[in-house]
């Protein structure tokens, strides 16, 4: 059956369930609650017509997508210049500006301006890409699939991109397979590598992350995350292309249709709900607990070493707090039954559709019980995967060395053609001089953490499991890791070598308790591993078959989850209600400038821990020149869909011009790992291009660059 009748029956029976509910807009509104981040291989032209009255040309879209870039190793990036000049941000470009820092520097802090090409800097492994053609290679991926099953299927799906992408990357350009709605769709995407890329300005620190931690996720907002570089061709020269985004005079205003053009990371919309409502009982509030112990025992060490600048603790305890609101944003979604809800009524619509057409049925309709049975299965092994592991945040560093020993004795006393290569000769050596080196650490840091370890550990597997009767011996966490840590062999380099060299023998007779903690959960945690192996692969195969499924009824008039692959997200810009208020469209230099005195002399406990009020400005900040405009538009919302690999897209109207520069998503927005919900509130934030503008001009002096930029127009 073609896809022109499942359309017409598809919108039949939308028709007939809707209606006696009410619900005359449920297909627009699941359309929406799937996101808009679209693929150039299929844009919604018709969509952005009826939307905004705007139809983009094939050529405005090829400009589009040839002026936008993947920069180094996760976020996205722009050419905003035919010289050659790059945008991005500043949080994605720290490890390139620490690269170029050079003897008695701090760049991080202080920032960086390129008063001249020959002052830009060369940034060594720092490279950008541009997706520059995009082929249809789902019938080869798919054929060479047929007639698979278990282990062969992935295999041969494997082999297959392989082969195309070596076929393909010829003629200087690099081919990645990118499979989209779970596999209803392969292509072959070609880059154009530019290794040559140099640092031309840098903001500093302080003025990017203004606010930190405690405006992560927040709105409204007050941050110059904003970074340039230039591309250099292989004569050394600035790269010309014809291929960038010209600048807005007038940059984002409210109720503007805007588009965000960038390699968002990863979505799991296209799932069932069993899988959604795993995350939300299981994997998602594990990785939160996680979080917040190694949070709580970092800041309890701070606490108690303020005279102790570790730099870095600091740097993971910044890190983790942003992971940690990440999780708590994902939990506050998932846990929010109308959102579920949702996800389950396009379930039902889905599961419908395929069952009211006879092909689709014999070949998906058995699909949503496999997954749910799947699912039950997970579930069951849950608590012995996340409680008995041995490495990983939230593990002990001598339970991870105790089960690295019982490891590696195992494997040697394998016969050695059995063993892994990784086992063998000079790599089984190292090893061996790793494990037998006395094991240091700072015995707070380890107590706590093998503390709440066991706490966690107790919470999932109940008092009477038999391993936390062993390790445990009716003491409590705390007691247990007390009792642990002061007995342990594992710091003494004799006792380590008569480990290693004993065998197994004597590991099984040591009276070490971390050596016994390794030996108790070995075979139920290699289970459960085995098993999730398992799982995973069977699971990934039934999502092959949704996303084929998927398609096969919508077709493209969802969007694929994100790949960290080149898509345009559209949307307005537009304020949102939040706390009992409003939150406006758009911040100025005036609410930076409140917020610096607000909090100028009411440093909180956080920010004396992390050494640094985070209200505080630059120097140059502190006074700028009489020049500059604080009524100017700095940061500003759309409800444009992005996520994780956003950072750094370009905003754009649609004159294809600069309006903004993405760095962040709101709390709200949290929940777009699994939704896109508009309604909610959920808002992109970016830096406005005429802020970015006025910044430079005025305050960093960086008259050249501004004139570029507006030369460029």
């Amino acid at each position: 059956m073609n896809s022109f009748p499942r359309i017409i029956i598809l919108a039949c029976l939308l028709f007939l369930v809707t209606v006696p509910f009410g619900k005359s807009q449920q297909l627009e509104a699941q359309r929406l609650d799937n996101g808009t981040m679209w693929t150039f291989d299929h844009p919604p032209v018709e969509y952005f017509k009826e939307r905004y009255g705007f139809s983009p040309s094939q050529s405005w879209l090829d400009e589009t997508r040839l002026g936008a870039l993947r920069f180094g190793g996760g976020c996205s990036a722009s050419f905003i210049s035919d010289n050659g000049l790059v945008m991005t941000n500043y949080h994605c470009a720290i490890d390139a500006v620490t690269t170029v820092t050079g003897e008695g520097e701090d760049l991080l802090r202080d920032g960086f301006v390129a008063y001249s090409l020959e002052d830009e800097r060369k940034v060594e492994g720092l490279f950008v890409e541009q997706l520059v053609e995009i082929h249809d290679v789902t019938a080869e991926v798919q054929n060479a699939m047929e007639g698979k099953l278990g282990d062969e299927l992935p295999r041969a799906r494997d082999e297959a991109t392989r082969a195309i992408q070596e076929r393909m990357s010829v003629n200087g350009l690099r081919c990645q397979v990118v499979r989209l709605y779970h596999g209803g769709l392969y292509s072959a995407y070609l880059y154009k590598r530019y290794d040559d890329v140099r640092l031309v300005f840098s903001s500093e620190r302080a003025f990017a992350f203004f606010g930190g931690v405690h405006d992560f996720w927040a709105y409204p907002r007050y941050s110059f995350d904003c970074n340039l570089f230039r591309v250099y061709g292989e004569d050394g020269e600035p790269f010309k292309t014809p291929h960038y985004f010209k600048w807005s005079r007038e940059g984002a205003r409210p109720e503007e249709p805007v588009f965000v053009v960038g390699n968002p990371g990863r979505t799991g919309r296209l799932v069932s709900v069993e899988m959604v409502e795993f995350d939300r009982d299981l994997r998602v509030p594990f990785t939160w607990r996680i979080l917040t112990d190694r949070k709580s025992i970092l800041e309890q060490w701070l606490e108690n070493n303020k005279d102790q600048h570790d730099a870095a603790y600091f740097d993971e305890i910044f890190g983790i707090n942003n992971a940690q609101e990440i999780y708590e944003g994902r939990l506050a979604g998932l846990r929010d039954d109308e959102l579920i809800e949702r996800r389950r009524e396009f379930d039902e619509t889905f599961k419908a559709a395929v069952r009211a057409d006879p092909e689709l049925n014999s070949r998906y309709g058995d699909m949503w019980k496999n997954i749910a049975e799947l699912v039950k299965s997970q579930r069951k092994i849950t608590s012995d995967l996340y409680a008995l592991r041995s490495s990983g945040l939230g593990v002990a560093e001598h339970v991870s060395r105790a089960a690295a020993i019982v490891q590696w004795v195992r494997h040697m006393e394998m016969p050695e053609h059995e063993r892994p290569n990784a086992w063998k000769g000079e790599s089984a050596d190292r090893m061996r001089t790793q494990l037998a080196t006395p094991l240091e650490t700072d015995p707070v840091i380890e107590g706590l953490t093998l503390e709440r370890q066991l706490s966690l550990m107790l919470d999932m597997l109940g008092k009477n499991d038999r391993i936390m009767r062993g390790i445990l011996q009716n003491d409590y966490p705390e007691q247990a890791a007390a009792r642990m840590l002061s007995t342990t062999l594992l710091s003494d380099e004799q006792s380590l070598s008569a480990l290693l060299d004993g065998g197994m023998k004597a590991l099984r007779t040591s009276d070490d308790a971390f050596i016994r903690f390794a030996l108790s959960i070995q075979a139920r945690a290699e289970a459960a591993s085995a098993k999730q192996r398992e799982i995973s692969l069977a699971l990934d195969m039934q999502r092959e078959r949704m996303g084929r499924a998927l398609f096969d009824v919508y077709g493209t008039s969802f969007p694929p989850d994100a790949t960290f692959t080149l898509r345009i997200s559209d949307g307005v810009v537009r304020g949102y209600d939040y706390n009992g208020t409003v939150a406006p469209p758009f911040t100025t230099f005036f609410g930076m400038y409140d917020r610096y005195h607000s909090f100028r002399d009411s440093e909180t406990a956080f920010d004396a821990m992390m050494s640094g009020n985070a209200f505080d400005l630059p120097p140059r900040w502190k006074s700028p020149a009489s020049s500059f405009n604080l009524s100017t538009p700095f940061n500003f919302v759309s409800t444009a869909d992005i996520i994780g690999g956003n950072s750094g897209s370009p905003v754009i109207n649609t004159r294809r011009e600069v309006v903004g520069l993405a760095f962040d998503g709101n709390f709200e927005s949290l929940s777009g790992e699994f939704i896109y919900a508009e309604d909610k509130g959920k808002r992109a934030i970016s830096v406005h291009s005429s802020g970015i503008l006025e910044a430079l001009r005025h305050v960093y002096k960086a008259e050249r660059i501004v004139q570029e930029i507006e030369n460029a127009r």
